[in-house]
């Protein structure tokens, strides 16, 4: 049978959806005739409009996913009038499964192995019980059952883009709010939208005042509607520097793609941001709470995209005597600058 079309089910967040494009890119790779369609939440759709493993993006708004019967007539009427191949259903949950229910011809109807699937899954995948395995390895294990159709490709490389017109016209709005490309530029989120992700502001703020030291670097504070006070405050803080930068924003996430492209070097929290600034290649050091599996959020081994945890520091023996907050405050001032310094003595750019 060959593979025409295909679903991929993802929806969640920004970071969710980017790490999962994989097996979009993955299929595409292996059945390049087939049609690709991507589910996702109606607010992340322009990152993966135009996407060239994405051939139609499928959304549902927070109306549709807040009322049970509207989302339910939505995905029967998307089912009954495709006809779909293979079904990857990412998330596996009983919301997602009406899918595959609805479409139970479907030859392929993947997803991962839950107890309450069984009859609905016929491809159940075990891709979660795996630790060791980062979260693009694991939605790849979702792939692994086409094996009978072909010779699967397998894209470990997530990518997001944007068109030559929009970073053109980027790239000019950032040269007019003064930014000097003939510097380092760095994108910087010292904010995150979850409070208990984010490291110390002071301890962040005496980062950032390193990075301006040493490399005369540029900071573009990236932040979301909910945060601007805190940029604005953080910024006064540092008595309006004239290398950090609060007035080039982003208010798109195709514009922050295009952002982020334009960018020498992503720092921050661990979110989101952290994953489109890989997906557009761009270096980065991210600095993950202790809560956070920095082996499965950070999909890759390639050094230019690194991590940072307290967990890198703490003795395992010792874990287990401290909570999550009091293992977070002993991540210094020092380790985070190591890291970053090291990574930043290999960027060649004049300062």
């Amino acid at each position: 049978m060959p593979v025409k079309k295909v679903l991929v089910i993802r929806f969640r967040r920004v970071g969710d959806a980017v790490l999962s494009v994989v097996i979009c890119s993955t299929i595409r790779k292996s059945f390049p005739d087939a049609e690709i369609h991507y589910v996702v939440n109606e607010s992340i759709e322009p990152l993966f409009r135009d996407h060239p493993d994405v051939d139609r993006v499928i959304t549902f708004s927070d109306r549709e996913n807040n009322h049970f019967f509207t989302y339910l007539a939505k995905v029967y009427r998307l089912m009954r009038k495709e006809r779909y191949d293979v079904i990857v259903d990412t998330r596996s949950t009983l919301k997602t499964l009406w899918f595959s229910i609805f479409s139970l011809g479907t030859k392929y109807r993947i997803g991962t192995r839950k107890y309450y699937n069984l009859f609905f899954h016929n491809y159940r995948v075990r891709n979660q019980q795996y630790e060791e395995l980062d979260e693009v390895s694991r939605n790849l294990l979702l792939v692994k059952p086409l094996e009978r159709e072909g010779q699967i490709v397998y894209e470990t490389d997530f990518k997001l883009q944007v068109t030559d017109e929009e970073r053109y016209g980027f790239r000019r709005y950032m040269v007019e709010r003064g930014i000097d490309f003939s510097r380092l530029v760095v994108l910087c989120t010292p904010f995150t939208r979850v409070v208990d992700k984010k490291w110390d502001i002071q301890k962040m703020k005496e980062v950032l005042s390193r990075l301006v030291w040493k490399y005369n670097a540029q900071l573009i504070f990236n932040y979301s509607k909910e945060e601007k006070a805190e940029a604005l405050a953080l910024y006064d803080e540092m008595e309006g520097d004239k290398h950090i930068f609060v007035n080039v924003e982003a208010d798109s996430l195709r514009k922050l793609v295009a952002m982020l492209s334009l960018s020498d070097f992503f720092f921050g929290n661990e979110g989101g941001p952290r994953h489109m600034a890989q997906a557009c290649g761009i270096p980065g050091l991210a600095i993950y709470p202790p809560w956070v599996n920095k082996q499965k959020w950070l999909p890759s081994r390639d050094e230019r995209y690194q991590g940072i945890s307290p967990l890198d520091f703490i003795p395992e023996a010792e874990r287990g005597m401290l909570l999550d907050g009091e293992m977070f405050d002993r991540l210094t001032v020092e380790q985070v600058w190591d890291r970053l310094d090291g990574m930043l003595r290999k960027i060649k750019k004049s300062t």
